[in-house]
């Protein structure tokens, strides 16, 4: 249920950038487009340090163990 509500909430503010991409008319495209980029450098980013995380966990197991 707990992924429902953040689809739920990632879809409206999708929806909302949307409009006012709407709204402001020519220029829409491009605030849009920045917008857009800068949520996936941030996702990108996060996905790395998850990805680093998790390396770092598995080289510390098997040296370890």
């Amino acid at each position: 249920m707990k992924t429902v509500g953040y689809f739920l909430i990632f879809t409206a503010v999708a929806v909302i950038a949307i409009v006012i991409g709407v709204i402001v008319g020519s220029y829409g495209a491009w605030y849009f487009s920045w917008l857009i980029g800068t949520v996936m450098l941030v996702l990108f980013a996060a996905a790395g340090g998850v990805l680093y995380e998790a390396q770092q966990k598995e080289r510390e197991g098997s040296q370890h163990g």
